[in-house]
């Protein structure tokens, strides 16, 4: 199957662990998502491992967020002023 998933093959990265909590039917979702990209990548991948990804691809679409961060770096920090 040749799929065009939003994420791609995965890259390696420092982690650290965090404990989440989803519903069943989400984590059915992210399940048959592991299986298609796993099919469309070669390589087996679980779904806790795309989580991650997943937030990371979702973090840097989120022009409200990018906005934030723009403005937040733009702001002098009462700290910097010493």
């Amino acid at each position: 199957m040749n799929a065009k998933l939003r994420l791609g093959p995965l890259p390696s990265a420092e982690t650290i662990k965090l404990t989440i909590t989803v519903p069943v039917g989400l984590k059915t979702q992210l399940d048959r998502y592991a299986a298609l990209h796993s099919e469309t990548w070669g390589e087996t991948v679980l779904a806790a491992d795309l989580i991650p990804h997943m937030l990371t691809q979702f973090i840097l679409r989120d022009k409200a967020f990018k906005a934030a961060m723009r403005r937040e770096r733009s702001r002098p920090h009462a700290l910097d002023q010493s």
